[in-house]
This record gives structure tokens, C-alpha cells and sequence, in this order.
């Protein structure tokens, strides 16, 4: 799994918690990419690759018809906005809203987390003026729309993200043959998903649309309780997706669970990396700004790396 190195002590990310509190996703995303660009106009980090706009400060003799006021009202400084070219970028976002995705241990479930990054990245790139289409899914597909830049087509992406979670199991398999049926064009595919399901058929799918150009992306949403399995009292645990009943005595559990969780995620990231394809892990209790690093780390081929920023 990939991970960027924390630097720089001045951190611009939103407590999640504080976040969802905010019901329209729309205003949750657009805050999320605030801060990110905010924080990002403080670093050294300006220009991420073609694909994205560059700022620079302004200096005597610029052309001021650059000028990005809206930053000037936030930073008190000028700044320079430039384009090095309309981009022909597509993104897909495809978003798991099986029963599993439901599963909480703090004050929201994974599904809320994983439709708040998607609409985050969404929101980000239609400033970028790039196509993001959108399909949510569990074990059939519920939304399928299409990669686009046009007005109205972010607010109707928000829409169908707003939607609840319906499905029982999870069949990562048809999201992935839907794009490679339906995207004419080469893109970036952005799966976010808990990754419970076997390995194997996953590696065959990923393989399958690397096959034809697609660069992807996986980012692995997961409860802060599944990672540390921190649970202390015997009890009766819930299968969210099969409704199974199962009498656990965490002490008793708790290594070989960590051992076979810690082995899924080895195996996961073995397939991508031979595939060429970056992992990235997000837990639910993580700034939601990270996803946009993992996401610009991802897209960068020559040059510095969009580095996380410590959380103070």
C-alpha cells in the first residue's frame, strides 16, 4: 500500500467529523477542495503535471488579465492562473455502496466517506474543466453516468451519490466491465471500495482495463476498527452482507484476524503492483484532503511529488 510522507507543520485539513456534519455533499466537497488549495498555494507545490492548472505569484510586468481574485480575497496576495492547455482528461468514479461500505464505528459509516471523496474529486476536477463520470454500485450496478463536462453534469453526479445504500454483497467485477464496455476514450479510473472480495477475480478485472490504456487508481475505504480490530468484550458480530450471526471472542480472535487482514491487504497490493496500478489506504477518521494527494501522486510521471501535509 502506498503511503506519501508527512512534511511541513501548517496544515490546512478539515476534521472530518466537523465535515459531515455538513448535509448538502455538494457544499461538504467544495469546503474539502478549498482547504486543499488553500494549503496547496502555501507549498512549493504549484504545478501537479499538464493535466492541472498552475499558479504562480504575480510580478511586475505580468499580464493582469491572470489574476485570480478570488484567491487574492482569501490569501491577501496575487496570484497568476494559468492554463497550459484544455485538457482531455476522464475521470470514472466508481463507488461501493454494498452493505459492508455501512459499517461504523465512529459517527458516519464507509459509505458516507467514500461518496464524500468521490464528490471531493469530482468537484476538483470539473474545475479543472476534465470529464468525471460516475457509477455507484453493490453486487449490480445502481448509477452509471457518463464521463462529462457540461453544465448541470456535477450537480446530477451529486445526486446520484446522495442515494443510500440498497445492495447486500458486493461484485467489484461489474463496475470495472462497465467502463472497459463503455469508455471509448483512455482515462483514469478511480475505484473506492473496503475491498472485501477475493483477490483474484479483482486482478483479473483491474488487469483487464490497464489492457486498454485506463491508468486506475484504487483507494481502499476501511473503519478504523477494522484496521486495529480494538474490540474487547465477547459478543455477537453482525455479517452485514450475508446476515450471518457469529459468536466472536476478540481476545481469542484478534491475532489471527490481524494475520489475515495484514495477508488481503499483501495480496491486494502484489496484484496492482504488477499491474502498475497505486493503492492507497483511507481511514474514515483520516482528513478527506488526502485523497486528492493520493489521486495527484498517481497522475504525477516526471517531477516532485504532491507530499501530505502533518496534521498539527
Amino acid at each position: 500500500m502506498k503511503t506519501a510522507t508527512p512534511t511541513h507543520s501548517r496544515a490546512t485539513y478539515i476534521d472530518p467529523a466537523a465535515l459531515m456534519r455538513i448535509k448538502n455533499l455538494q457544499l461538504r466537497a467544495k469546503a474539502v477542495v478549498e482547504g486543499f488549495l488553500s494549503g496547496l498555494h502555501r507549498s512549493p507545490y504549484h504545478g501537479f503535471s499538464v493535466e492541472f492548472s498552475e499558479y504562480r505569484q504575480y510580478s511586475p510586468g505580468d499580464d493582469p488579465r491572470y489574476l485570480d481574485w478570488r484567491l487574492y480575497a482569501r490569501s491577501d496576495r496575487y496570484y497568476l492562473k494559468r492554463y497550459e492547455e484544455e485538457t482531455n482528461l476522464r475521470c470514472y468514479l466508481l463507488v461501493d455502496l454494498s452493505r459492508s461500505m455501512g459499517f461504523r464505528s465512529i459517527g458516519y459509516d464507509k459509505a458516507e466517506y467514500a461518496k464524500t471523496v468521490a464528490a471531493t474529486i469530482a468537484y476538483f476536477l470539473t474545475l479543472q474543466r476534465d470529464a468525471v463520470g460516475l457509477i455507484t454500485f453493490d453486487q449490480a450496478i445502481r448509477e452509471y453516468m457518463p464521463a462529462r463536462y457540461r453544465s448541470g453534469h456535477l450537480h446530477r453526479l451529486m445526486m446520484c451519490l446522495e442515494h443510500q445504500l440498497a445492495g447486500t454483497e458486493t461484485d467489484l467485477g461489474l463496475p470495472l466491465e462497465q467502463v472497459a464496455r463503455t469508455a471509448r476514450k483512455r482515462g483514469v479510473v478511480v475505484l473506492l471500495s473496503d475491498l472485501l472480495a477475493p483477490v483474484e477475480s479483482l486482478e483479473t478485472k483491474l488487469g483487464y482495463l490497464r489492457s486498454q490504456g485506463h491508468e486506475v487508481v484504487v483507494i481502499r475505504v476501511l473503519d478504523p476498527a477494522e484496521v486495529s480490530f480494538g474490540f474487547q468484550d465477547e459478543a455477537m458480530f453482525f455479517d452485514l452482507e450475508s446476515g450471518r450471526e457469529l459468536y466472536v471472542d476478540p481476545l481469542a480472535m484478534r491475532a489471527n484476524y490481524q494475520q489475515r487482514f495484514t495477508e488481503h491487504a499483501q495480496d491486494l497490493s502484489r496484484a496492482c503492483s504488477s499491474l502498475g496500478i497505486d493503492v492507497y489506504d483511507l481511514t474514515t477518521d483520516q482528513p478527506l484532503d488526502l485523497a486528492l494527494f493520493d489521486l495527484l501522486n498517481s497522475r504525477m510521471r516526471r517531477g516532485r511529488q504532491v507530499t501530505r501535509r502533518r496534521r498539527v
